[in-house]
């Protein structure tokens, strides 16, 4: 059985959720398309949501060269979350009502991404994985690549909490007279709506079609 990799980032409660296999979590990661950074600045703690992407080393995100929590996090510790959910989870009893979820949490110090090929490359891996369409865009000016501020955060220090179980309730109320299980969630995009500007015979590129209707 895979075992954390540091005891900032073992699971506590619910152990019997735990996975720290490495494959799993990035199979987490591959999954999801919003992640939730915290980091201390000098105004208190912040946690702001933002696309994100990975490599097989690092997690990769980016926002505004003005972004106060970026700039802070930088050569900091920071923690990175992930979470997915799968379904609600009603229970006989309120007090066990729950979610069924896959979640990954990374710590780890963050390193600002500046050399310009390794900064593009890296804007490329976050646009991909939220929709592959890079490659299909107008090439990115200096100004826009100014703007932005890309952090890395390694893949090291993470593990992952997993919950895909119907209702769990006290033995007393097995067999009561309420409903208990579980209600899946399912995401589902919908067609692409063209802006009005979009030239007759423009097309959305098939891999990007692809990409989110998977």
């Amino acid at each position: 059985m895979s075992t954390p990799a540091t005891d900032r980032v073992e699971l506590k409660r619910g152990t019997n959720r735990a996975e720290y296999g490495h494959e799993e979590m990035l199979a987490v990661l591959d999954a999801g398309k919003v992640a939730h950074m915290g980091a201390d600045t000098d105004h208190g703690i912040i946690v702001l949501p933002m696309a994100y992407g990975r490599t097989d080393t690092e997690i990769l995100l980016h926002g505004s060269a003005a972004n106060a929590m970026l700039r802070a996090g930088g050569g900091t510790d920071v923690c990175v979350t992930v979470t997915i959910i799968d379904g609600l989870v009603i229970a006989r009893s309120a007090f066990h009502n729950s979610m069924n979820y896959r979640s990954v949490v990374i710590r780890g110090e963050a390193r600002l991404i500046t050399e310009p090929e390794e900064k593009t490359e890296a804007l490329k891996i976050i646009t991909d994985h939220v929709a592959v369409n890079w490659d299909s865009r107008r090439e990115a000016t200096e100004k826009e690549l100014k703007a932005t501020m890309v952090i890395g955060v390694p893949l090291t220090e993470m593990s992952a909490k997993i919950r895909n179980d119907g209702a769990v309730d006290d033995d007393a109320d097995l067999g009561g007279p309420e409903w208990a299980g579980h209600i899946p969630l399912t995401e589902v995009w919908g067609e692409p709506v063209p802006n009005d500007d979009v030239a007759d015979g423009c097309v959305l590129p098939p891999e990007t079609l692809a990409g989110v209707t998977q």
